[in-house]
C-alpha cells in the first residue's frame, strides 16, 4: 500500500469547501521543511558553552590580577581626594619656593589641568589622611591654591623609608635643583629619623648618583645645618662658596655668637640675614693662647670665595678659585703647622 505524507491541519479548510469557494492549497509537508526531517536547533553544544564561559572567566581573572599588579608597582594613575594626602609625611628637602615659579605652575594647572601625577604611599585604611606624599609637593600646593578637591597620583609602595626619601630627592634633582643647604638638611633629617645608620650610608643612599665632590660639599653643609638650622630664616639663599666659608667660620668658633644674633634679630629677607652674619663675624672670637686667630666669616654670602673641597674617602682637600696663589698656600702651611 502506498504511504501518504500527512500535512498539518489548516483552520477553515472545511468551511471553504462547504461554501463552494475554491479550496486553499494544501500546506507544505512538515518533513520537507527541514533537512532529513529534523528541526534545526540554535542551542550550542554543552561542552563548547562550558569551555567558552571558563575561558572568559579566566581572562577576567588574569585582567584583574594584572591591574592589581600594575597598581602595586605604582604604574596606575589614580584620582585621589586632596584631603586624603598628607603633605608632611616626609621631611621635605625643599624649604623655599620661588613665588614667580609657583604662580606659573598655578596658571598652568588652571589652564591645562594637572599634567604630571604626584607620588604617594598608601598608609592603610585606618590612617587619616590615608596617603603620604612622597614627591610632587609644589603640584599639591598649586592644586590646593586653585581649589581642586582631587589630585592625580601614582600610589607607590616603597619597601623602606630610605626608598621613599630617595624618590623625593631624585625627582627634585632631576626636575628642579635645590640648594646645597637643602640637600644637606634632608641628609641630617633622614639620619635623625633613623632612616640611615650613619652619614656615609645616608650620603651614598640619597646622592649616590652625583659626583663624589658634590657629596663632599653636601657633607660640609651638614655642619651648617646641625649648627644653625633652627635660627636661619633664609638658608636656601646661601651660595655654595659662601656656605663652605661659613662652615669654616663655625668650626673656628663663631657658632655661639651667630646663634645668639640670628635668634634675637630675625631678618626680614635673605640680604638682611647675610649682613647680620657678616657683622657678627666681623670680630673673630678670642682664641686660646695656643690657637691661631679664627678666619673671618664671609662678608657677603654671595661673594666669589675660593672653592674648598674635601674628599672624606681619600682625605684630599682641594682649594681653587679666586684668591688662590702662592701667598695663600704659604699662609695655609703656617696655619697648619701652628695647629699641630
Amino acid at each position: 500500500m502506498a504511504r501518504r505524507r500527512l500535512t498539518p491541519p489548516r483552520p477553515g479548510f472545511l468551511d471553504a469547501a462547504d461554501s463552494g469557494t475554491e479550496a486553499p492549497q494544501p500546506a507544505p509537508e512538515v518533513k520537507s521543511m527541514f533537512p532529513m526531517g529534523v528541526a534545526a536547533t540554535v542551542t550550542r553544544a554543552p561542552i563548547a558553552q562550558v569551555a567558552g564561559e571558563a575561558a572568559a572567566q579566566a581572562a577576567l581573572t588574569d585582567l584583574a590580577a594584572e591591574i592589581a599588579r600594575t597598581r602595586a608597582e605604582g604604574r596606575v594613575i589614580e584620582r585621589l581626594p586632596l584631603a586624603e594626602i598628607d603633605a608632611g609625611h616626609l621631611v621635605r628637602d625643599r624649604q623655599s619656593v620661588d613665588a614667580e615659579e609657583m604662580e606659573t605652575l598655578v596658571s598652568s594647572i588652571r589652564a591645562r589641568g594637572q599634567q604630571m601625577p604626584v607620588e604617594v604611599v598608601d598608609r592603610g585604611a585606618g590612617v587619616h589622611p590615608r596617603y603620604g606624599l612622597i614627591s610632587g609637593w609644589r603640584r599639591l600646593m598649586a592644586l590646593g591654591q586653585i581649589g581642586e578637591s582631587q589630585v592625580l597620583a601614582l600610589v607607590r609602595r616603597p619597601e623602606t623609608a630610605a626608598e621613599a626619601y630617595l624618590a623625593m630627592v631624585e625627582e627634585n634633582e632631576i626636575r628642579a635643583g635645590i640648594s646645597f643647604y637643602e640637600r644637606a638638611r634632608i641628609v641630617v633629617k633622614a639620619l635623625e629619623s633613623g632612616v640611615y645608620p650613619d652619614t656615609k650610608t645616608a650620603l651614598n643612599g640619597l646622592f649616590g648618583n652625583v659626583s663624589r665632590a658634590k657629596r663632599s660639599k653636601i657633607k660640609s653643609f651638614m655642619t651648617l645645618v646641625e649648627t644653625l638650622d633652627d635660627v636661619l630664616r633664609f638658608p636656601a639663599a646661601i651660595s655654595e662658596k659662601a656656605g663652605l666659608a661659613l662652615v669654616q667660620a663655625i668650626e673656628a668658633g663663631h657658632a655661639p655668637a651667630l646663634r645668639e644674633a640670628l635668634q634675637n634679630n630675625p631678618a626680614a629677607d635673605a640680604a638682611a640675614e647675610a649682613q647680620l652674619i657678616a657683622r657678627v663675624c666681623g670680630s673673630a672670637p678670642t682664641p686660646a693662647a695656643s690657637e691661631p686667630p679664627a678666619p673671618p666669616c664671609p662678608t657677603d654670602l654671595s661673594a666669589d670665595l675660593p672653592d674648598v673641597r674635601y674628599d672624606p674617602e681619600t682625605g684630599v682637600i682641594v682649594i681653587s678659585g679666586a684668591g688662590v696663589d702662592k701667598k695663600l698656600a704659604a699662609r695655609l702651611q703656617i696655619w697648619i703647622k701652628d695647629r699641630r
